[in-house]
């Protein structure tokens, strides 16, 4: 290692396949990223002020919208300054920190969408129940929960691969700090953090979405009991637009992490979706559609709804 430069920058080769192509996907990731912007802030200041909105489902949908936010934050600004054009570089501090925020936004968001299954098995399975079993303590340890375990998975998985020397080249093939990315630069064996990386990215997403899948068996199941057509309706769009929503976010973490040589490519454009268009679709998916939501909504801006309803 002596002979060797101890890397304090790194240098992001962006998108595979994708020269010539910068300033169609500067254009393209600008509108999604600032749509994500406008369309969460929109939903959590909505949730925030209007009373009718303070439920658990919604307090829930409102820390969504804070991960939605700072999960496409942590890649999109940088990846939209080297497509104008600017430095590539990105400090060996920074990446660690890119690195970080990346798996503890995403992993708590795998836990809240998978705490939100809960909520809604609860107010289907248990309507009678469901304020006395949800009440406000056990959405806010719930919500701290969640934070708490991404910060100890993106804390472990941060220490094992900024632990290992790096060395020799600084080039990082690819548009952010990822783990198998970076990994692949390091001076030392890497066996560790790879296992432990797969595993704990991998197995944990496959769990919350197996408990995810229970809770809408059981959702599905109370649903068909209900002997009113209206009622099944009522149950089922409130659960219509969170499954869409889990389909969306977990859909991409599982095709990149257990396939054994996936393409540079199609990890890229899953990881992209997963990162940038996953959160612009979410306002629209799961808060937009609700009858709730736009009451609240008009309630806001009351002048302004007033004039799209006579157009």
């Amino acid at each position: 290692m002596r002979n060797h430069t101890v890397v304090t920058k790194f240098i992001l080769l962006g998108i595979p396949g994708t020269q010539g192509l910068q300033r169609t996907l500067l254009y393209l990731f600008s509108v999604l990223y600032l749509c994500n912007l406008l369309g969460n802030v929109l939903i959590f200041a909505t949730i925030i002020c209007s009373p009718r909105l303070h439920t658990p489902m919604y307090f829930f949908l409102g820390n969504l919208s804070i991960f939605d936010l700072g999960f496409s934050s942590t890649t999109a600004p940088k990846m939209l300054c080297y497509l104008s054009g600017r430095s590539r570089a990105i400090s060996f501090q920074g990446c660690v920190a890119q690195l970080f925020f990346y798996h503890f936004l995403g992993c708590t968001e795998c836990f809240l969408y998978t705490v939100m299954a809960c909520d809604r098995f609860v107010a289907i399975c248990f309507p009678l129940r469901y304020s006395v079993i949800m009440n406000h303590r056990v959405c806010s340890a719930l919500a701290v929960g969640t934070w708490m375990s991404g910060c100890v998975h993106a804390s472990l998985l941060t220490s094992l691969t900024f632990q290992l020397p790096y060395c020799g080249s600084n080039q990082v093939d690819y548009y952010f700090c990822d783990i198998p990315a970076v990994l692949s630069l390091a001076c030392a064996d890497t066996s560790l953090a790879q296992t432990v990386g797969f595993t704990n990215v991998g197995l944990l997403s496959l769990i919350c979405f197996s408990l995810i899948l229970v809770s809408y068996v059981r959702i599905g199941i109370s649903i068909s009991k209900i002997r009113s057509t209206e009622g099944k309706q009522r149950a089922f769009s409130t659960c219509s637009a969170h499954l869409a929503a889990i389909l969306c976010a977990y859909g991409p973490v599982i095709i990149i992490y257990l396939q054994p040589d996936p393409s540079p490519l199609l990890g890229a454009i899953v990881q992209i979706l997963n990162n940038l268009v996953t959160p612009t679709l979410n306002p629209l998916i799961y808060s937009l559609r609700n009858k709730d939501v736009k009451s609240a909504l008009s309630s806001m801006f009351p002048k302004r709804c007033c004039s799209l309803e006579n157009q």
